[in-house]
């Protein structure tokens, strides 16, 4: 039985790399690996704090998380990203986003009847989580233009992008809400990089120029990992239609999906400070600054990348041949083909590194 649930999900990517790996540590000035998006700093003071304080919690939490939580939640939603008046009803923390990523559609109640639409090149999480619920699946960024897709019932959108660091428009944010709800299509808003917009500033779903003031079949997903240094964590949050966040909520208290009191705590500094943000986002955008010139000197082409931890790049050629070229040089990536079949002639180099092997990095691409 074992063997035959696990058969039905792909590979994990990142078991692919170990030969490449091997080839990147041995390296004389050893591995820089850029192949995930794994914070390295240091986790913010307050936020450590908090933790601390809070540590003598010796009962259960609850699954919809305290109030003060949701409140600074939907604080930061209206302080940062133009969501005002959100219902601190209308939001569940989760324990970080990849589990909710995963189990979305199932805890949605969607099963072998229904489709999901995820990104053309996108996490590999989507369509795990997909197979987890029995569900089809389609690939397509937007599923009103794609013929012969049928009913979609849950839209899974991804801005900024991970991999490609692409944002989408509002004007196309607003069409894409548009088509959902003339469709009856649950629209599940991934923006876990929201904070780190680079080129272009990224816009919720849940905010009103984009969805009206009007929530209904809408669900946004947000993380602390990136933004806070906070991966080790585990902090995320889902928000929106109110009666879709009911549903989880119940779904989820029956799975016992409930985040520790003291990271609740933490969560709290993390989403009241808006100083460590900033200070964490100049340190992405000169780490950002010295690769793109680095990676374009060495003959690579950037696409997308204007928002997230990533670097959307291109030799024209076989993703494969690019990892291996990288490798060569001490420096692990990920190939496109992690995150769809339309990625087969790109890489993802991630932000994540210390500076001191970002320097290393750009030393070897600029021989």
């Amino acid at each position: 039985m074992s063997s035959s649930w696990s058969s039905r999900l792909p590979a994990f990517p990142w078991d692919s790399l170990a030969e490449a790996k091997k080839l990147a540590a041995a390296h004389p000035g050893g591995i820089v690996d850029l192949s995930i998006g794994t914070p390295v700093d240091r986790v913010p003071h307050a936020v450590r704090t908090a933790l601390a304080a809070n540590s003598d919690s010796p009962g259960y939490p609850t699954t919809q998380g305290t109030l003060a939580l949701r409140q600074a939640y939907s604080r930061w939603m209206a302080r940062t990203h133009e969501v005002p008046d959100l219902d601190p009803g209308a939001v569940i923390p989760s324990i970080g986003s990849k589990e909710l990523v995963a189990a979305l559609p199932f805890q949605l109640g969607l099963g072998s009847t229904d489709t999901v639409a995820i990104p053309e090149v996108g996490y590999p999480t989507y369509e795990v989580g997909v197979k987890v619920a029995g569900c089809s699946m389609v690939r397509s960024d937007f599923p009103g233009t794609q013929a012969g897709s049928g009913h979609i019932s849950l839209l899974w959108l991804n801005s900024p992008s991970n991999p490609t660091g692409e944002v989408t428009s509002v004007g196309q944010l607003k069409k894409i809400v548009a088509w959902a709800r003339a469709n009856h299509t649950i629209v599940a808003s991934d923006e876990c990089y929201i904070d780190l917009g680079w080129d272009t500033h990224p816009m919720s779903i849940l905010s009103p120029e984009v969805s009206g003031g009007d929530h209904t079949g809408l669900l946004a997903l947000h993380s602390l990992s990136k933004r806070s240094n906070l991966a080790g964590y585990r902090i995320g949050f889902i928000s929106g239609d109110p009666s879709l966040v009911n549903g989880l909520l119940q779904v989820r208290k029956h799975l016992g999906m409930m985040m520790p009191s003291p990271i609740q705590a933490a969560a709290i500094a993390a989403l009241d400070d808006d100083s460590h943000v900033m200070a964490q986002r100049s340190r992405y955008s000169q780490r950002r600054g010295v690769l793109v010139d680095a990676l374009t000197d060495a003959g690579l082409r950037i696409d997308h990348s204007e928002a997230g931890l990533y670097l959307w790049c291109t030799r024209s050629q076989d993703a494969a041949v690019t990892v291996e070229w990288f490798a060569r040089q001490g420096i692990l990536v990920a190939p496109g083909t992690f995150y769809g079949p339309a990625g087969k002639q790109h890489v993802r180099v991630s932000l994540t590194a210390t500076d001191e092997r970002v320097a290393a990095a750009v030393d070897r691409l600029t021989r």
